[in-house]
């Protein structure tokens, strides 16, 4: 009998711990993913993607979670047609044979509470490499109009562009660019 109550109370602590994991959806009007880069070292070329999707699954008390980004690289959008063009083509992102691009992060840093970054990998151009997301301003609020949790905030990291085969142009374009994702999704 002391057996099946301590077994009733672990499984009872299990599931509450479980249940502590939520799964949140990026909401796409306050979710924005851009790049910056020198331009021959002068000004930066900036851009971002318009059509983005993805989901965050967090548990605050474990502080583990998972963070996916993918990005149809089609959307890509610089306010210049002809460097749209350009960038979409095989010189870049040769959109037509790799329509997207993900990011999927399980490794979560804190310091005490605070997020600090997120680790994973970063598929581009079918290659797949590791990149860690510096995160600032991460926080979680109840939502006023939606009645519902959001959490986000901004990450960024720094990409060397040829470790995905995107060569075009260096040195003399600059090999860095600036990866920022301003993120917000609602819990589901």
């Amino acid at each position: 009998m002391k057996n099946a109550l301590l077994l009733t109370a672990l499984l009872a602590a299990a599931g509450a711990v479980q249940a502590q994991s939520a799964t949140y959806v990026i909401d796409p009007t306050h979710t924005f993913v851009t790049w910056e880069a020198k331009h021959f070292g002068t000004s930066t070329s900036r851009g971002r993607w318009d059509k983005k999707e993805g989901s965050i699954t967090f548990d605050k008390a474990a502080k583990t979670g998972r963070f996916e980004v993918t990005l149809d690289m089609t959307s890509i959008s610089t306010g210049v047609g002809p460097f749209d063009g350009h960038l979409k083509s095989n010189d870049f992102f040769g959109v037509e044979q790799f329509p997207t691009a993900k990011f999927a992060g399980d490794k979560l840093t804190f310091n005490g509470d605070k997020l600090v970054s997120v680790t994973g990998n970063l598929t581009l151009r079918d290659k797949t490499h590791p990149v860690t997301l510096t995160a600032t301003g991460f926080n979680c609020y109840d939502h006023p109009r939606l009645k519902r949790e959001v959490c986000g905030g901004d990450f960024e990291a720094t990409i060397q562009r040829s470790q995905w085969g995107i060569t075009y142009g260096v040195p003399g374009i600059p090999d860095n660019v600036r990866l920022l994702i301003q993120a917000e999704a609602i819990k589901q």
